[in-house]
């Protein structure tokens, strides 16, 4: 299985959507804990790396380009 990359500041898909019904996050902490940041309504939620690593979908923007 291939491992995810993703870096801060990139937003990413999550395979179930937010209840303010997008499915876009933004990274916007990186460590242990991954804090994310709902596209949507702003709402922020911190996950533990293994956790976010499953639930993440895809990288939809990366934040170099």
């Amino acid at each position: 299985m291939e491992a995810k990359t993703f870096a801060l500041n990139d937003v990413v898909e999550m395979k179930k959507s937010h209840p303010c019904g997008t499915n876009e996050w933004k990274i916007i902490r990186m460590g242990m804990d991954i804090r994310i940041k709902c596209e949507g309504c702003g709402h922020s939620v911190m996950i533990p790396r293994k956790d976010f690593s499953k639930k993440m979908k895809k990288v939809l923007s990366s934040s170099e380009s």
